[in-house]
């Protein structure tokens, strides 16, 4: 099955009630499992050690009260009814509103970008009005495209949120499985359970990790009914808890005991709020798997079932606590505790299981961010598998998952303790959070046009309240709150020397592409022998000719028959759609059978295996020929080299277009007729002969020259395809500051030797490969 077509069929998303309703009930094992598994640990690493429980209960109620003022402002009030409105496409999460941004402000920081890009459908800002020239978003706008310094604080900004969503891959699922498994201190002494629950908690991480090459689709279904058995479960132990213990704890829901709390907790509570804001971990995920479903179904599974759940929880325990005060241990406040001790192993089961569904959310969010960073030019290429041909968004990179292992099982076994787990995933939930929160300010004012002063009014309301939150996290720095920034400071580090390198050596290509006219000057041998064959050049450029061309030429006896400059980007919408894919246009007078084809891919786009791109290539190139009859007309766009670059379609999605089709037959005889081409092409290493004929459609009839120039690609295509790719060395020019030094010669260097190559040539065989080494003085 052609995953692009079901991308975009999943990508219109049908309104009726019963679609809505079945993709609320598959976001609880998506979304909220992460954000459904906090009850386990919130009270727990409250009352770590900050403050302790009294007979008067206003801790216990301060706490309960913050919880659930917390859970109304940030996720319902925040997340369900403001930020999941600034999708991109349908898209969510931090990249989505720096693309937003990016495309309404032109603040992006993507080297090769074209007018072309603009006109493609997801580009277009659909439901926006003209700003108002007396407009001080407009000021503002201005002021973001003419400063440099600001575009790359505002991609700071977004890496370090994207970075701290990474490093909470790592914290949550510790935290999650930790919590889960410490529901065996109620069976066993102390001293027994300190041997049994790390290692049992290593082992479920262990096993955790090693099953992510096979695809979460395998066990996918299994995820909602899990998450909702538990969000069942806690609700009906919390409302159990209230009737038996104390039926007036609803009256703690008041913020005046948020007041009490603080008055008579002072610094102790405000240092006990790191643990409260572990009630909203996973809040961000509603935002960032939004792409998998829609606003209306992640609302109504929000408001009508997780939200209620969570709050019956959390009243249920306070209920139990408020009546339970000879406390012989800190553990002793956990979840389990507040369990019936009938039920007690049933609920274990349960929990184990929602902790492995919520850490196995995040593990998947975090491989499809980094597939993001690494799309949008931010990150090293990794090596990217899709698990699934019918589920878009099922990957795996295994360099990643290996990573998150041995960096969560080093948490495990380092910290052994939810308190310190707590700090460190708290100060990373927050951190996101507030970086949402100014990202999403300057959409109001940017893609909403609305005014700078509900913007303002945005940003102080629920920056205030993520501000204290943080300021209670950051307070923790040595006592777990380091690892998210150690984790963070190492990626941005990696990503920021990653993308200045990748932007310095396509300066560098631009600086030194060749000049149309040494091309003409050559004729139309190029000066050399023109053997059959397609030669493929890669090169980050979108218009002139590479350098590393031109040395090809004046070194080497023969060339290709037919050649090609591909050029694969990323542009700044999440999908591209299949008939828009590919920009294709000639490089120099049509007898040089020199040809530029550029295909497009956005952020969250499935990038097709070599056999298939390749297909879609000399299609892509078939279809520019047989169009190409006219000296103008629609769907020509002008470049600075003067040629005409027409936007053509995947095989599978232009139905009308020439098409490539394979016979295994084994005849010596090829034929052309009317409306078909036949060739024989030799598949290595296979020895079986395969017939390939491009199909042209009965009409518009095309001309002679473009008949042969068709037969002529075939011939090429016959004789083989060669992939010529430059093996750069990138290197700091003299005069070079000794930072920039360090940065270039040493850690981009370092990561683009370990890095993987074009995603189209990975499974190209050896033999068809060639490289030619360069060196850039950047």
């Amino acid at each position: 099955m052609d995953l692009e077509s079901v991308i975009y069929k999943n990508s219109v998303k049908d309104g009726s009630w019963k679609t809505v309703l079945t993709l609320a009930y598959q976001s609880l094992g998506v979304v909220y499992g992460d954000l459904s598994t906090s009850p386990l640990y919130v009270y727990k690493s409250t009352f770590a050690e900050d403050i302790q429980h009294s007979e008067t209960n206003e801790e216990i109620y301060g706490v309960l009260s913050f919880v659930f003022w917390t859970l109304t402002l940030v996720p319902l009030l925040k997340y369900v009814f403001i930020v999941l409105r600034a999708d991109d496409n349908g898209e969510g999460g931090t990249f989505a509103l720096y693309s937003l941004l990016c495309r309404h402000a032109q603040v992006g920081l993507l080297p090769n970008v074209q007018l072309a890009d603009e006109e493609l459908t997801e580009y277009t800002k659909d439901g926006t009005v003209p700003m108002d020239k007396n407009n001080v978003g407009l000021g503002l706008k201005s002021v973001l495209e003419n400063r440099k310094v600001l575009q790359r604080v505002l991609l700071v900004l977004a890496l370090i949120g994207t970075c701290m969503v990474i490093g909470d891959g790592v914290l949550t699922p510790a935290i999650s499985v930790f919590s889960a498994v410490s529901g065996l201190e109620l069976s066993m002494s102390k001293e027994q359970h300190r041997y049994v629950e790390v290692p049992v908690a290593c082992v479920i991480l262990i096993f955790l990790f090693a099953l992510q090459h096979y695809g979460t689709h395998r066990v996918g279904f299994l995820f909602a009914p899990v998450v909702l058995t538990w969000l069942l479960c806690i609700s009906c132990i919390g409302m159990y808890n209230i009737l038996h213990w104390n039926p007036h704890v609803y009256e703690a829901l008041s913020p005046y005991y948020m007041f009490k709390f603080l008055k008579k907790t002072q610094r102790g509570g405000w240092m006990s709020l790191g643990g409260i804001l572990l009630c909203i971990t996973g809040s961000e995920a509603m935002f960032a798997d939004l792409g998998h479903f829609s606003q209306l179904s992640i609302k109504i599974a929000f408001t009508f079932l997780v939200y209620p759940s969570l709050i019956l929880a959390y009243m249920g325990q306070a209920a139990y606590l408020s009546k339970h005060h000879a406390i012989e241990s800190d553990y002793r406040i956990g979840f389990y505790v507040s369990v019936p001790e009938k039920i007690r192993w049933p609920v274990l089961a349960i929990a184990i299981l929602q902790a492995v569904v919520g850490s196995q959310a995040i593990i998947t969010g975090t491989f499809s961010i980094i597939k993001q960073c690494s799309a949008m030019g931010c990150f090293p290429k990794v090596k990217i598998i899709h698990t699934s041909s019918k589920v878009h968004g099922q990957i795996y990179i295994p360099e990643i998952n290996w990573c998150l292992m041995l960096l969560c099982l080093a948490i495990t076994i380092g910290f052994r303790d939810t308190k310190r787990m707590g700090n460190a995933s708290g100060l990373a939930v927050i951190t996101v959070m507030l970086v949402t929160t100014c990202l999403m300010s300057l959409v109001i004012v940017l893609c909403w046009h609305k005014s700078i002063f509900l913007a303002i009014c945005f940003i102080f309301f629920f920056g205030s309240i993520e501000a204290l939150y943080f300021s209670a996290s950051l307070i923790k720095f040595l006592e777990g709150a380091w690892v998210p920034i150690a984790l963070s400071l190492i990626f941005l580090i990696v990503m920021y020397v990653w993308h200045y390198g990748t932007l310095k050596k396509y300066e560098f290509d631009v600086q030194n592409k060749v000049s149309i006219n040494w091309l003409l000057g050559l004729g139309p041998t190029l000066g050399i022998v023109r053997v059959r064959g397609i030669g493929l050049i890669h090169t980050e450029l979108v218009s002139g000719i590479p350098a590393i061309f031109s040395h090809f030429v004046t070194n080497l006896p023969a060339f290709h028959q037919v050649v090609i400059f591909l050029c694969v980007k990323s542009v700044p919408v999440p999908h591209v759609r299949p008939e828009e894919r590919f920009l294709v246009g000639r490089v120099g007078p049509k007898e040089y059978r020199l040809y530029r084809c550029i295909a497009r891919y956005g952020y969250r786009d499935f990038h097709k295996d070599d056999i298939e791109f390749e297909k879609d290539l000399i299609c892509s190139i078939a279809e520019f020929i047989r169009s190409d009859t006219s000296e103008s007309g629609p769907g020509f766009e002008s470049f600075e080299d003067d040629t005409k670059m027409a936007v053509i379609g995947t095989s599978a999605s232009n139905s009308e277009g020439i098409r490539m089709c394979e016979d295994d037959h084994n005849n010596n005889n090829s034929s052309q007729i009317e409306d078909s081409l036949e060739v024989r092409v030799v598949k290595s290493p296979e020895i079986v002969r395969k017939r390939v004929r491009f199909v042209v459609p009965e009409s518009p009839q095309i001309d002679l020259g473009a008949r042969e120039e068709l037969q002529e690609l075939m011939q090429a295509r016959e004789g083989g395809m060669a992939f010529i790719m430059g093996h750069s060395y990138v290197k700091a020019k003299r005069g070079s500051s000794w930072i920039k030094k360090i940065v270039i010669n040493y850690g981009y260097d370092f990561l683009r030797r370990n890095s993987r190559g074009p995603t189209y040539a990975l499974s190209v065989p050896h033999a068809s490969i060639l490289e030619v080494g360069m060196v850039y003085h950047v």
